[in-house]
């Protein structure tokens, strides 16, 4: 079975930076394309950047530039560097791996919030 454990979040005053990590763990297929999701009180959960095996990434348009994606394939792990943080990302985060048909796995999420 595979789990995936989120750490990194936080309160940071906007302008500050933190860095998100994913691990999994488990049997882990070698292509899968892992991310980070978020999610508001009353909003829907969204994407904010993925990464694939391969190297590839797609990130929101309201993250471009201020947040970066990267991943450990030997450690089976993700992050996310997030800058220049704005009180609108304040948010659940979520870490999500996904390797259809085999998982579509969440983490529990890492709450970040955005205040002065």
């Amino acid at each position: 079975q595979v789990q995936l454990v989120e750490s990194g979040g936080g309160l940071v005053q906007p302008g500050g930076s933190l860095r998100l990590s994913c691990a999994a763990s488990g049997s882990i297929f070698s292509i899968n394309t892992m991310g980070w999701y978020r999610q508001a009180p009353g909003k829907q959960r969204e994407l904010v950047a993925a990464i694939t095996s391969g190297g590839d990434t797609n990130y929101a348009d309201s993250v471009k530039g201020r947040f970066t994606i990267s991943r450990a394939n030997a450690k089976n792990a993700v992050y996310l560097q997030m800058n220049s943080l704005k009180p609108e990302d304040t948010a659940v985060y979520y870490c999500n791996l996904y390797a259809p048909p085999l998982y579509d796995t969440w983490g529990q999420g890492t709450q970040v919030t955005v205040s002065s």
